[in-house]
């Protein structure tokens, strides 16, 4: 489909030149722009769908980027790109070198605040409103796009509570189309899902209740009505919130139909919607999936087996727990705090609390991972998906700080499996007799074994394992770096075939000691590979080890460097980083 008007708009001042007639041809077209893209390049696609109209009537209505935009969930923001100056490099979206997934202010002085993570939106734009109010400037706009059941959040909560006692010129736009990723939950949800059908609730207005003045709902696809409804908000102080209704994938029947698929659907037929079909026959099954069904296994034999995740069913594949046993498993929003706090008050009633959540939102919990589970000692199994290099989401997804920020804490044991086999003999052990919380890290992706279904075995905490003995240069490797680390191995093997040793350590903490002395009393020289942060991980941890058992052999550590690492394939991103197979095979190589 051609693309007459968008072509004409390359900023927001080109698109506040057209007749408000005009805008719903621009909605159009702006929609199969973007459908057209990500159909070929992949993306998040039925949130920013959703936003089509919203985006176009924020941008008309207010003086961007004098006015501040602030979006959550930054994949809502493909139209909003577009439309600010990035419809020729669009095409670029996610891939090295391109341009961002989500909002960057680096990139655009339209991104006026960065986000991957959830609601950040409404706390960034009250800092941003105070600030005006401080510089004088008060009558600036601020607006928090809050979509994709971010506004359930804690911290989306915080920043209304905040809000509502400030004179702050601030408003708050609820995208709400019922779904995050997986469809969205909780109390919240079903009040507001009551606003929609316009069912007044006996209660009093909870937004009102936090002193802002409450507008809505209203048809988020409907531009003349947006704009009436913008333009009489401009013109109230303080803090507002409009309740605007979308429908996620709009515009792309199947993308409406099945909301979940196409929230980052993969490539399809742009004209239809229907997905084109991958290769996956006697591949590997994706590591999350391997979990997934190795729990099931587990809870059918314990009945004291519990799962927890934050809005990630499907993503983290809890999805099959919840399927089986609906009423061991729980999904309890976007709320990484909550859902840590809740497994421990589990745990002390001695249930099998497996929290499954993303490596990089396990951040967003940290005071909860200390202060509850781990100064209480309590057995609760922390299920990291997404750890290391997770591709083309960047630097606020990577999941490569796990290992530094959490070997630092007492009583937490830190596992990463070599493989699929390795991930279900460790949630295996842990429902056994665990008495303190374990960390198990995996990656993105698919696995390396087709045979991975192999009768459980229990590990033994903190023991490492020898693959290959040599006499001179000690390769130890952690997690899935153990496979780049053994093809790099294989690589040199023709001409020094007997000089390089090969070591899973399977623990970061505890390390295994006794095979770390034997190591380093035999070895010449040890060279660490992790796909996590080298400052403060598991290379790091073998440096301490020597240190204070003084042994004065060459350590050479590989892992990710000291920056935030952009968007790319994973592939991409371990050659930049230098931990792919053919690095690993220049740094060995270089210490024979």
């Amino acid at each position: 489909m051609p693309t007459p008007m968008l072509n004409t708009v390359n900023s927001p001042k080109d698109l506040r030149k057209l007749p408000q007639e005009d805008l719903s041809r621009l909605a159009a077209e702006l929609r199969k722009f973007i459908i057209d893209i990500v159909a070929t390049k992949e993306g998040h696609l039925g949130a920013s769908l959703g936003v089509v109209e919203l985006t176009i009537v924020l941008h008309y209505v207010f003086n961007t980027p004098d006015d501040l935009l602030v979006w959550d969930v930054g994949h809502q923001a493909y139209g909003h790109k577009i439309l600010t100056g990035r419809r020729d490099q669009f095409h670029t979206n996610r891939q090295l070198g391109g341009i961002s997934g989500f909002p960057k202010r680096s990139e655009s002085i339209y991104d006026t605040f960065g986000t991957g993570h959830s609601s950040t939106a409404i706390s960034a734009a009250l800092g941003m409103a105070i600030a005006s109010n401080l510089e004088g400037k008060k009558e600036k706009q601020h607006i928090a796009v809050v979509g994709d059941a971010s506004i359930a959040s804690g911290m989306a909560f915080e920043g209304l509570n905040h809000a509502g006692v400030t004179d702050a010129n601030l408003l708050v736009i609820l995208n709400d189309n019922a779904i995050g990723i997986d469809p969205s939950v909780g109390a919240l949800k079903q009040y507001l899902t009551k606003a929609r059908v316009g069912y007044k609730p006996k209660q009093d207005n909870i937004i009102e209740a936090l002193n802002f003045r409450y507008f809505g709902p209203v048809d988020g696809h409907d531009i003349p009505g947006l704009i009436k409804i913008l333009r009489k908000l401009q013109k109230i102080n303080g803090p507002k919130f409009l309740h605007v209704f979308t429908t996620k994938g709009k515009g792309l029947k199947k993308a409406e139909e099945d909301q979940v698929k196409y929230h980052a659907p993969g490539k399809f037929k742009p004209e239809t919607g229907e997905l084109l079909p991958k290769a996956t026959e006697n591949l590997p099954l994706k590591y999350q999936d391997v979990f997934g069904l190795s729990l099931v296994e587990l809870a059918e034999k314990n009945e004291k087996i519990i799962g927890i995740t934050p809005a990630m069913p499907t993503g983290s594949s809890l999805k099959y727990m919840m399927q089986a046993f609906p009423d061991r498993a729980f999904d309890v929003g976007i709320a990484e705090q909550h859902a840590v706090t809740l497994a421990a008050g589990m745990a002390t009633r001695g249930f099998r609390v497996f929290c499954a959540i993303y490596s990089t939102f396990l951040q967003r919990a940290y005071d909860q991972v200390i202060h509850d589970v781990a100064i209480q000692n309590l057995p609760v199994i922390f299920c990291l998906d997404r750890a290391g290099l997770v591709g083309e989401d960047g630097a606020t997804h990577h999941g490569v700080f796990d290992i530094a920020y959490l070997r630092s804490i007492p009583n937490l044991i830190i596992a990463a499996p070599a493989n699929e086999i390795d991930l279900r003999n460790l949630l295996y052990t842990a429902q056994l007799a665990l008495d303190s919380p374990l960390v198990i890290r995996y990656p993105r992706g698919r696995g390396q074994l087709t045979d991975w279904q192999q009768p459980f075995e229990a590990l033994e905490i903190g023991r490492g394992r020898c693959l290959k003995e040599g006499s001179e240069i000690a390769v130890l490797s952690i997690g899935n770096m153990t496979r780049n680390s053994k093809l790099a191995i294989e690589k040199i093997e023709a001409e020094h075939k007997d000089k390089i040793g090969h070591f899973d350590m399977l623990f970061v903490k505890p390390l295994d000691e006794t095979l770390l002395h034997r190591i380093c009393k035999k070895y010449t020289s040890i060279i660490t590979v992790e796909d996590g942060v080298a400052k403060g991980g598991f290379g790091s941890a073998v440096l301490e080890f020597a240190s204070k058992n003084d042994y004065r052999l060459k350590i050479r550590c590989l892992g990710v460097p000291d920056k935030f690492i952009e968007h790319g394939s994973v592939d991409e991103l371990q050659e930049k980083c230098g931990i792919n197979v053919e690095n690993i095979r220049e740094v060995i190589f270089s210490q024979l």
